[in-house]
């Protein structure tokens, strides 16, 4: 059997010492381009597969990091689990209403999810993933305590974890807080947002045209943070063009198709449709649209509808939903090219990136031109 090369193998061919080699494989960003190149024609010549252990322990580090989301309502019912191979099928008649989905903000946490995953591929990292909030402390410090020993640094989508758990997890491992940080602690963490407050003053600007209040907002008690910055951005767009925020409806409730959609259908019942349905997420703007469709209401003719967040199904709706497009994907990327700062740098300055957004103009608010 051929003998497997070694660093020493790749760091001859390659011209340079052990300790180069090392740190290429290690931080390829702290090694000269035209040495990384040398190198990796080294070792794709030898065929060199560096120990991804070896590496580890050399730098103390595990290569891995962690991400904690919020927990989803799903976990409240979930039953027991048991294989089974059955050799049929069923068929059931769906009725329309079936249709309606309670989801909480899965699309929205699946495409950070998939920034993250994306990023952390690409810096040669493995990424943990896991559930916060929904259960009790005991349960979550059990969690947080058992997967921050195993990773290098922490992702936190605000309000996974406890603010008191996320202190102390703060003095002991690289942390980015994603969307806000504590809020006694304000500006002492890393942190990712994005603009929400401004991105529905900007979507004010162009539906102000149309609408006069009465609108409502769609919203949900207990909200998180960066609903917190929407409904602010909302009621300040409001007040600048001397509007009073109090006269406009905030209807409250999950931040789910099945809450928009009831709420929705109440307010066509009881003839009190506003001349714009302003949904805090692009799920709740969906289930107004299908009550809306299933009411023979037009959209926008009679009402305007428009969402948050830029999720893939507002681009095959019916009609297209108007939305305003959080980078989520750069959101989840770059919360981990952050935390990998951090890690390098543990005692640098709180570090925080605010993100625009981008309001997409579609056939749910007259936004589509027609072509010239």
């Amino acid at each position: 059997m051929d003998k497997k090369p070694t660093v020493y193998d790749v760091a001859r061919e390659a011209g340079v010492s052990i300790a180069t080699v090392s740190r290429s494989l290690r931080t390829p960003n702290a090694v000269r381009a035209t040495t990384r190149q040398a190198i990796r024609t080294a070792i794709d010549r030898l065929g060199y597969v560096p120990s991804g252990s070896a590496q580890s322990l050399a730098a103390r580090r595990t290569n891995s990091i962690a991400l904690f989301l919020p927990t989803i309502d799903e976990l409240d019912s979930l039953s027991d689990f048991e294989l089974a191979t059955v050799d049929e099928a069923n068929m059931v008649i769906d009725r329309p209403t079936h249709h309606v989905v309670a989801r909480y903000d899965s699309l929205y946490f699946d495409t950070v999810l998939r920034g993250c995953e994306l990023e952390a591929w690409r810096q040669g990292l493995s990424l943990v993933v896991s559930l916060g909030m929904g259960h009790s402390d005991a349960d979550i410090s059990h969690v947080v305590n058992d997967v921050s020993g195993k990773v290098d640094g922490i992702i936190v989508l605000a309000r996974s974890i406890p603010d008191h758990m996320l202190e102390a997890l703060h003095r002991r491992r690289p942390l980015v807080m994603i969307a806000s940080s504590p809020t006694a602690h304000e500006g002492e963490f890393d942190l990712v947002r994005v603009s929400n407050r401004k991105g529905m003053s900007a979507w004010w600007d162009i539906s102000s045209t149309r609408t006069t209040l009465p609108e409502s907002l769609h919203d949900r008690p207990g909200r998180l943070p960066r609903q917190r910055q929407t409904l602010r951005g909302f009621c300040e767009a409001l007040t600048l063009r001397g509007l009073n925020p109090a006269a406009a409806p905030i209807y409250r409730g999950q931040f789910s198709q099945r809450t928009a959609f009831d709420i929705t259908s109440t307010l066509v019942e009881q003839d009190q449709l506003p001349e714009a349905l302003i949904c805090a997420n692009d799920q709740m703007a969906l289930g107004a649209l299908t009550a809306l469709r299933r009411a023979g209401i037009a959209v926008p003719d009679r009402v305007i509808v428009t969402g948050f967040d830029g999720i893939t199904e507002t681009d095959t709706s019916n009609p297209r939903l108007t939305t305003v497009k959080q980078p989520m994907l750069e959101l989840g990327r770059a919360a981990v090219a952050t935390l990998v700062k951090r890690v390098d740098t543990p005692d640098a300055p709180a570090m925080s990136t605010e993100l625009p957004v981008t309001v997409l103009l579609r056939e749910s608010s007259e936004g589509v031109l027609p072509d010239a």
